[in-house]
């Protein structure tokens, strides 16, 4: 099976372009104010309809309530929802029940510790997540370029379908995948200038870089 790639966080015509044009199989759009990468409805609009058919269409909301769901499903025909906050496994089960659209969960890591919860998830979601545990403090879970330790995922049984997250960058995605043996890899911080600002050429060198990823595994 292909490793699927997500670039997470666009947020501009040029920039989702460009992933769509080097491959990127999933686009995602932060719907979360204190992201630098939050995107307006109508901003979400456009990029909806230049993403239609192109790649996997994935809507990123932080413990959001069924009116802004509504609202952000209504607008970006998203494919997928990926929930990134502290949504319980029978709010998971509400969603996806509720907007009929396939669910990733993200569950965050530092230790062995927090896959506690993980069966619990897998048994409502369509997909998980895995990314670094923001610090104490932080404005939002994810999208810092913290790295966690894949070691933790190395003899994970999981049937579900899963990718990882959490400081990948194209100097670090083969080993990311080598040891985890993900299905996926999403890519936010890792790919940008500066904060919320993706750079063209750190996109395509990323999906480069996974995709050679891809080819080792097979041989």
């Amino acid at each position: 099976m292909s490793l699927l790639v997500k670039i997470c966080g666009l947020s501009t015509r040029e920039t989702l372009e460009v992933a769509l044009s080097a491959g990127a199989d999933m686009v995602g759009f932060v719907f979360f104010p204190p992201s630098p990468r939050h995107l307006s409805l109508e901003v979400a609009r456009e990029l909806g309809k230049q993403a239609k058919g192109r790649a996997t269409k994935v809507a990123l909301t932080v413990d959001a309530d069924d009116a802004t769901l509504e609202n952000i499903v209504e607008t970006l025909r998203p494919d997928l929802l990926q929930l990134h906050g502290k949504e319980t496994t029978a709010r998971v089960r509400d969603i996806k029940a509720k907007f009929a659209l396939s669910v990733m969960k993200v569950i965050a890591v530092e230790t062995s510790a927090d896959l506690a919860a993980l069966p619990g998830y897998a048994s409502v979601a369509d997909r998980i997540l895995f990314d670094a545990r923001a610090p104490k403090g932080a404005t939002r879970p994810g999208g810092l370029g913290a790295v966690f330790d894949w070691h933790v995922l190395e003899k994970l049984d999981l049937k579900l379908p899963f990718m990882v997250s959490g400081g990948l960058t194209a100097g670090n995605v083969a080993e990311a995948v080598s040891v985890t043996r993900a299905g996926g890899v999403d890519v936010s911080s890792g790919v940008e200038s500066s904060p919320g600002v993706k750079d063209p050429e750190l996109i395509r060198h990323f999906i480069r870089a996974a995709r050679a990823t891809e080819e080792l595994m097979v041989r």
